[in-house]
């Protein structure tokens, strides 16, 4: 079954592995909207500022996502970015809003992943396994 949200989710998957993984950004500008509204807090307005802050990171930045959902034109992505010079991975569930097929709108929630002796449930943030057994 192709549905709206399936297409959506493809798009998203697609655009976070073209930017975030390949560092390809002549694909990543056909998933991103020119008018791309960012309400993340940590990174600058539109298009240009995430692109800006992607190539500002190291070349070992990595994306994972362990989870996406989607209803309507809203996709939400669990996932984990690491590689980006830190001293921990960061734990994000980033919100898009997709509009005419393409990446329009952006919030995100971004956390620094645990170790197993910071995390007081003894459970993992991400995956099945501690940063440190990876």
């Amino acid at each position: 079954m192709n549905t709206v949200e399936d297409r959506n989710k493809a798009v998203v998957r697609e655009a976070f592995d073209a930017l975030f993984n390949k560092r390809d950004y002549a694909a990543a500008e056909r998933f991103w909207s020119p008018d791309y509204i960012q309400h993340s807090a940590h990174i600058a307005p539109g298009r240009k500022g995430l692109f800006d802050l992607v190539k500002s990171l190291p070349a070992e930045l990595k994306h994972e996502s362990e989870l996406v959902m989607a209803k309507g034109d809203m996709v939400m992505v669990r996932g984990r970015f690491s590689g980006h010079g830190q001293p921990a991975p960061w734990i994000a569930a980033d919100f898009l809003r997709i509009e005419d097929g393409i990446l329009a709108e952006h919030w995100d929630v971004i956390e620094e992943e645990a170790s197993q002796e910071q995390s007081l449930s003894g459970l993992p943030m991400y995956g099945d396994s501690f940063p440190e057994e990876r």
